[in-house]
C-alpha cells in the first residue's frame, strides 16, 4: 500500500467513525427507560368466564417456528381452559408436527435456540390442566412424524376425524378458533 492509499483509508475510517457517532447522537437510545408504558392498558371487552358446559375448540394447521400462529393458538386455548371452558385443540396437516415429544437439538427436549420447546412446554401445561389435544395421524405421516413420538397425553386421531370433530364441537355450541398458516 502506498502512503496515499493509507491516508485515504485513514480519512475514510475517520469519516465513517464520525458518521457513526453522529447517527448514535441524533436520537437517544433507548429514548425511554426500561419499564416505561408505551401502550395503553384499557381492556375493551369484559373478561368473560365460561358458563356451565361451554366449550372452546381450536384447530391448528401450522408448524411451530414457521410463524407464531401455532404457539398463540395453544396460549389462547389454555386461557379459555383457565376461564372454565372445556377446551380442546386439534392439530392437523403440518400442525401435527407440533405434537412430537422428539423435537429438540442436539437431543430430544433440548433447545437449540431460546424458545424451541415453547410449543412442547405449552402443550404439556395445557394437558396437565385438563385440556384435550388431538393429533391427525395423516398429518404426522405427511411430515415424517411417528405416532409413538407424540407428547404424553396427545390423542392420535384418524384423518376423517378432523371434519367430524368440527361438527361435534359445533353441535355442542363451541367457540371455534381455526388457525391456518400459509
Amino acid at each position: 500500500m502506498t502512503d496515499t492509499a493509507d491516508t485515504l483509508d485513514t480519512d475514510l475510517d475517520a469519516t465513517i467513525a464520525a458518521n457513526i457517532e453522529k447517527s448514535l447522537n441524533e436520537i437517544p437510545h433507548p429514548s425511554l427507560p426500561k419499564g416505561t408504558n408505551i401502550y395503553g392498558g384499557t381492556k375493551i371487552f369484559p373478561d368473560y368466564q365460561a358458563t356451565a358446559g361451554e366449550t372452546y375448540f381450536t384447530l391448528v394447521h401450522g408448524i411451530a417456528h414457521e410463524s407464531s400462529v401455532s404457539f398463540v393458538a395453544v396460549l389462547q386455548a389454555t386461557r379459555a381452559l383457565r376461564k372454565g371452558f372445556e377446551s380442546a385443540i386439534y392439530f392437523y396437516g403440518p400442525g401435527a408436527i407440533n405434537c412430537l415429544a422428539t423435537r429438540g437439538f442436539p437431543t430430544t427436549g433440548d433447545s437449540g435456540f431460546p424458545g424451541e420447546q415453547n410449543i412442547n412446554d405449552a402443550l404439556g401445561t395445557f394437558i396437565k390442566e385438563g385440556g384435550t389435544v388431538y393429533c391427525c395421524r395423516f398429518g404426522l405421516a405427511l411430515h415424517g412424524g411417528r405416532e409413538e413420538d407424540l407428547i404424553a397425553g396427545v390423542i392420535p386421531a384418524h384423518p376423517l376425524d378432523v371434519q367430524d370433530a368440527v361438527i361435534h364441537y359445533a353441535r355442542k355450541g363451541a367457540i371455534i378458533n381455526s388457525t391456518y398458516m400459509v
